[in-house]
């Protein structure tokens, strides 16, 4: 039965009351993110980047970076390498702070998102936890910078790149008159440039590594790299240790340079297909296409076992599944120590070699990212052991810490 007229009115009233109010207001950006050219990436979109690394999401968007940036995917290879298994339980223990705790404590302590650990070829544990699983893409931040290595050393197998020792101004006249005029390749391979670019992250008080990362990979306004044509400079080059991810953006813009492709086709085609990569891997980018590029320093994303495939191809001298991938002399000379790790630092990775850490001078050495990314190799032991974390902000320390003693022990188990 119809309703009579009169009862409708009330409703009326109060729909065009409601339409009548202000509408809520909308997301604004924070200050850190205020100022500088205009941005097209959306408020809200900007504000999501800018909570990434956030301890309580961060066991998410760590695997969700796709959904959060523009990205260039690397295309997997047609036949993938299958590692072979041979699970075993970690019935193993290690020491950390005076306490001794069993192996599978460690990964709640130590904020673990995914665990994999190869013996000899073979994986004996690989675990996911907070709803990965196999197919989930982890951001390796910092481990790309071991990436772009491989990268540079396919290069100079090609002969696109004469020599690491030649100038990095040989490739890239823009960089004249810049602090990296008078660097040379193996300079900025070993974080040696010299230039005048601090890696602090003081987002309150932004310097130019800070300014930098909001400009170009929260608001796409700038290109990462380009900072390298106006940087000065701090040190003579080769003479001055400093870790900093712009140098790593020179690598990979001379990548593309000498490539004539982009940095995501040439790791395709250079490594992740000859690996035998069972999935695609992406690279964040710094703006979209056409202007963006990959963020060679920090943005590189890929499964678990791919990630660990890398790992077994540098134990194995660069061979993927009896295929040379990467040539022999590159993985000893890329991972030999031009910065020897401090011996009163145990578990800290505090050596540097080109673009891979050392834990110790034991030989072991590891690709490292922010908060708790780890492909560690261990050429006595045989050990491969690929670690993705969620460490959050301020507690990274003692994560670190902790995971080193891990690591040590389980290069030291042996499954039964």
């Amino acid at each position: 039965m119809r309703k009579p007229k009169h009862c409708l009115k009330p409703l009326l009233l109060c729909l065009l009351g409601a339409a009548a109010q202000p509408a809520l207001a909308q997301q604004t950006l924070p200050p850190e993110l205020q100022g500088g050219p205009p941005s097209q990436v959306p408020v809200a979109v900007q504000i999501a980047r800018w909570h990434v690394l956030d301890g309580d999401i961060n066991s998410l968007t760590f695997r969700s970076i796709d959904r959060l940036f523009t990205t260039r995917t690397v295309a997997h290879a047609g036949t993938p390498w299958r590692l072979p298994r041979a699970d075993a339980p970690m019935d193993f223990s290690y020491d950390f702070g005076g306490k001794t705790y069993r192996a599978d404590a460690f990964l709640e302590r130590t904020y673990t998102n995914a665990l994999l650990i190869l013996k000899d070829g073979k994986i004996v544990t690989e675990i996911y936890r907070n709803n990965s699983d196999e197919t989930s893409r982890f951001i390796g931040w910092s481990m790309t910078k071991s990436v772009t290595s491989l990268l540079v050393g396919c290069a100079l197998a090609d002969g696109r790149i004469t020599s690491i020792d030649d100038p990095i101004t040989a490739y890239l006249p823009e960089l004249k008159g810049s602090g990296y005029d008078g660097a040379s390749i193996r300079n900025i391979l070993e974080m040696r440039s010299g230039v005048d670019y601090e890696e602090r992250y003081d987002f309150a008080h932004p310097g130019t590594a800070a300014r930098n990362h909001i400009d170009a990979l929260v608001k796409n306004v700038v290109r990462f790299a380009d900072a390298a044509r106006t940087i000065k400079r701090a040190h003579a080059p080769g003479s001055t240790f400093q870790y900093k991810t712009l140098d790593t953006a020179v690598l990979g813009w001379l990548i593309e340079r000498v490539s004539g492709t982009t940095v995501a086709g040439y790791t395709s085609q250079k490594l992740w297909e000859p690996l035998g990569a069972e999935y695609d891997a992406f690279y964040l980018m710094d703006g979209q296409p056409g202007v963006g590029r990959e963020f060679s320093g920090a943005g590189f994303n890929a499964t678990l076992r791919d990630f660990a495939k890398i790992g077994q191809m540098m134990l194995d001298g660069g061979k993927a599944n009896g295929r040379q991938v990467v040539p022999a002399a590159w993985v000893k000379t890329s991972t030999a120590a031009s910065t020897p790790a401090d011996p009163k630092a145990p578990g800290a990775p505090t050596g540097y070699a080109m673009q891979w850490w050392l834990l110790d001078n034991s030989g072991a050495y590891s690709a490292l990212g922010l908060q708790g990314q780890y492909i560690y190799v261990d050429p006595r032991s045989r050990t491969v052991v690929v670690k993705i974390s969620y460490f959050p902000p301020g507690r990274e320390d003692s994560a670190t810490e902790e995971t080193g003693a891990f690591l040590h022990a389980a290069a030291a188990w042996n499954p039964k």
